[in-house]
């Protein structure tokens, strides 16, 4: 589970690579899905992208699964 942290930009999870509780950059990205140009605008979808601050190991995670 996510903690937050004392520092400015990041929160405290854990991270599959180091095996510990490290401090990682979360954000939130929309991606096109869809290969189709004349389908694109509505193929985006919302990703949470946490990147490991001490290992670089980034990780994304769809949030909408409609």
């Amino acid at each position: 589970m996510a903690t937050t942290d004392d520092s400015v930009n990041g929160m405290t999870e854990h991270c599959e690579d180091c095996g510990l509780d490290t401090l990682h950059e979360v954000s939130v990205q929309l991606r096109t899905e869809s290969l189709k140009e004349e389908n694109a605008q509505f193929s985006r979808e919302p990703y949470r992208v946490a990147e490991c601050q001490r290992c670089g190991n980034r990780t994304s995670q769809r949030m909408n699964n409609a």
